[in-house]
């Protein structure tokens, strides 16, 4: 095993790589900037290094700094987290040209997926199901009204590059397309360095659902389970829960061999996620309930998920343990042959950010009580005295629930949301206690456009 990990990150997820680190016996180096020195996770490292100035590109991008790090502090191995440098492929590639351990997929797998693209033409080549869309970048706004001619509209317009929800917009009609194509371009070369934009079928009514996969050390990818991520402001997910509602035994199945398949194809190692979009099929007349007629791979997330530990809850497996034990070289702990789920288990994103409007609302935290009990965890970032700065993601913890079945989670949800006191910063709890309450949300039969609709 791994003796000694650098945690490229910040937050919560630093916090909660070290605890794995720390229950495995690795020693567990934190990296940090300026403005977030006194955060927990640097406390609770074994080491904790600075590497720069508030600004993420000074610090947290600053693969300079953060190799310097690992030299000084005598890392073996390098864990990037989510977000930040965890899918640049020439990060990947420069830790372990360095001689230093890699926690996360290879390099070229990274780069496979990190153009959408490219990515949907493998899938498509390896028969994972995809929604019509371009097979090239839509060159000129003139390429781009044919393709989506050719296509049907609505259409969604997308950043090949982007990712985490950024750089999308949906044209109904030629005229919005020339506006949001336009729109979506400059902000990829803005925010990717990369203008090339592709087009997709635009489903009004659709749900959000992503596949946990882990390319092990022998070359196996194994499927643990879905998730839904339906409850979502500005495309980016709120709630995310396991296993979903919308589907059954028979989808589920289909489900995970594509998403094997998908995996198999860039020859994916450690832990990733392949997200689909899946399309509702309506009630009939006598309302029994909500099916699906087919579902379409999004995209591939090439690191750790904000939302992994809705799996671990279901699967009783730790993910960044079997990501650790992936890199080293080493089986997993459980038996790929005899993974079921058990339970039901959902995460709320604690955001410091106003529950109506969800704009983000830095601030000092006066109160932080957590809440405790039978089926809930809570992985948090801060304490009470931090304070949330605008330099990062608005993400303050994840209040994660679990249960026998799904009414018993979101119960246990209802009092976790209730018990949990926070003052200081804005925090969007109030939203939950409100969805936690939704008829539409407790049906089950929800899919991405509930957010809008409670607003």
């Amino acid at each position: 095993m791994i003796e000694s990990l650098l945690v490229a990150n910040r937050g919560e997820i630093a916090r909660r790589i070290i605890r794995t680190a720390k229950r495995l016996g690795i020693r567990a180096i934190a990296v940090h900037s300026e403005a977030d020195a006194g955060l927990p996770f640097v406390t609770e490292a074994d080491e904790a290094i600075c590497v720069g100035p508030a600004n993420p590109a000074q610090s947290y991008r600053n693969v300079e700094a953060i190799l310097a790090a690992a030299k000084t502090t005598g890392a073996q191995a390098i864990h990037p987290g989510y977000g930040f440098l965890s899918e640049n492929a020439e990060f990947a590639r420069t830790v372990e040209a360095s001689g230093l351990i890699w926690v996360g997929p290879g390099a070229d797998a990274i780069t496979a997926m990190g153009d959408k693209i490219n990515a949907r033409n493998l899938m498509a080549a390896a028969g994972v199901p995809v929604a019509p869309g371009t097979t090239e970048p839509a060159a000129d706004l003139d390429a781009a009204v044919a393709a989506a001619a050719e296509i049907g509209y609505p259409v969604m317009v997308k950043a090949a590059a982007g990712g985490g929800g950024m750089g999308m917009g949906v044209a109904t009609d030629e005229a919005a397309l020339r506006t949001e194509y336009d729109k979506v371009r400059a902000f990829a070369e803005r925010m990717f360095g990369d203008g090339s934009v592709l087009l997709e079928r635009y489903f009004p009514r659709v749900r959000h659902v992503e596949v946990q996969i882990l390319g092990l050390a022998d070359g196996r990818v194994v499927a643990l389970g879905e998730r839904e991520c339906s409850v979502q402001r500005r495309n980016q997910k709120l709630v995310e829960e396991s296993p979903s509602p919308a589907v059954s035994p028979e989808l589920r199945s289909r489900f995970l061999a594509a998403a094997v398949r998908a995996g198999e194809a860039v020859g994916y190692r450690n832990a990733g996620t392949v997200e689909c979009l899946l399309v509702p099929r309506q009630r009939d007349f006598q309302g029994d309930g909500p099916g699906s007629e087919e579902f379409f791979f999004l995209e591939m997330n090439t690191r750790l998920q904000v939302e992994h530990p809705v799996t671990e809850l279901v699967y009783g497996v730790d993910l960044v343990e079997e990501q650790l034990r992936v890199a080293a070289g080493l089986a997993p702990t459980f038996d790929p042959a005899a993974l079921a789920p058990r339970g039901h288990a959902i995460e709320l994103r604690i955001n410091a950010e106003d529950p109506k409007r969800f704009l983000p609302g830095p601030g000092v935290v006066k109160t932080w009580v957590e809440p405790t009990g039978e089926g809930v965890r809570v992985d948090s970032g801060y304490v009470a005295g931090n304070t949330v700065t605008p330099f990062y993601d608005s993400l303050m913890a994840k209040l994660i629930v679990s249960g026998a079945t799904r009414a018993e989670a979101i119960d246990r949800a209802k009092a976790a949301v209730a018990n949990f006191e926070l003052t200081g910063p804005k925090c969007n709890l109030p939203f939950f206690a409100e969805l936690l309450e939704n008829e539409e949300f407790l049906s089950g039969d929800y899919d991405t456009g509930i957010v809008s609709r409670m607003r």
